[in-house]
C-alpha cells in the first residue's frame, strides 16, 4: 500500500510554520547585527579615545596574563630601558610608504623584563638596525601578539623570514626573556632621528559591516513576508474564479 499523501490543511499549516520560522530567523540574525554595530561602534571610540590619550606607564609583569584586546589593544604607553639593537628582527610590513619592513628591537626595562618594539619602517633588508645597546624613551601604541605569519606565508625563523609579529617565536628565536605579551608601535617622535625607522604609522581600522548585513537579513525577511502575501492573495483570486 502506498503511504498517504498530507492533506491540503496539513500542507498549509507546515507552509506557515516555515515561513514564520524563517521570517523570526532572519529578523533575529538582523537585530544582532545591530548589537554587534553597537558593540563595533563603542570599541572604535574607546581605541581612538585611548590612542589619542596621554601616555601611561606599560603594564608590568604582573598584569601581563590579564591583559586582552578589550583592555589594552592600542593603549598610548611609555617606556624607558635599553634597545639591546643586536637583536632586533625585520619583519615584513605593507604601508603608505610601500613594501618593506618593521625593525623589532627588544627594550629591556629597569626591573628586568623585555619589550618589543617596533621602532618603524624601513624599505630594505640591507637596513643596519644597530650593534650593541642603547638607552631609550619610546612612546607608542600597545599591540597584541600577532601570531602565525602572513597570508599563505608561515614566519621562517631558520631562514630568518618573518611575515607577522609574532612575539613568542621572535622571542624564542633571538634568546630573550621574560618577554611582554605585547609589543610597542613606537610612534613618530620616538623614532625621529636621522636614519633611523619611519615611526608612528599605525592603522587603527576595524571592519564595520554590520548595517549592510543587518539590513540584507531585515532584506530577507520582508521578502519572504511580501512573498507569502502575494502567493495568498493570487489564491484568493484563483479561488475567487
Amino acid at each position: 500500500m502506498s503511504a498517504a499523501r498530507p492533506t491540503a490543511p496539513r500542507v498549509g499549516l507546515l507552509w506557515a510554520v516555515g515561513i514564520a520560522l524563517a521570517t523570526a530567523l532572519f529578523l533575529a540574525l538582523g537585530t544582532w547585527q545591530v548589537y554587534r554595530m553597537q558593540w563595533k561602534h563603542a570599541l572604535i571610540a574607546r581605541v581612538n579615545e585611548r590612542a589619542h590619550a596621554a601616555p601611561v606607564a606599560v603594564p608590568p609583569r604582573a598584569a601581563w596574563p590579564t591583559l586582552t584586546a578589550e583592555n589594552a589593544e592600542y593603549l598610548r604607553v611609555q617606556v624607558a630601558g635599553t634597545l639591546l639593537l643586536d637583536r632586533s628582527t625585520l619583519v615584513q610590513a605593507s604601508t603608505d610608504h610601500g613594501l618593506g619592513y618593521w625593525v623589532m628591537t627588544p627594550l629591556r626595562t629597569a626591573e628586568g623584563d623585555i619589550i618589543l618594539v617596533n621602532r618603524g619602517y624601513v624599505s630594505s633588508l640591507k637596513f643596519d638596525a644597530g650593534s650593541g645597546t642603547r638607552p631609550a624613551q619610546v612612546t607608542g601604541l600597545l599591540r597584541l601578539n600577532q601570531a602565525g605569519g602572513g597570508f599563505l606565508r608561515r614566519n621562517d625563523a631558520a631562514a630568518n623570514r618573518w611575515y607577522s609579529r609574532d612575539i613568542p617565536a621572535i622571542a624564542a628565536a633571538r634568546g630573550l626573556a621574560p618577554v611582554a605579551p605585547y609589543f610597542i608601535d613606537a610612534d613618530a617622535a620616538s623614532a625621529a632621528e636621522a636614519g633611523q625607522p619611519i615611526g608612528g604609522l599605525t592603522v587603527i581600522k576595524f571592519n564595520d559591516h554590520h548595517l549592510v548585513y543587518a539590513l540584507t537579513w531585515y532584506a530577507l525577511a520582508l521578502m519572504i513576508i511580501g512573498l507569502t502575501w502575494q502567493i495568498k492573495r493570487k489564491n484568493r483570486r484563483t479561488g475567487a474564479e
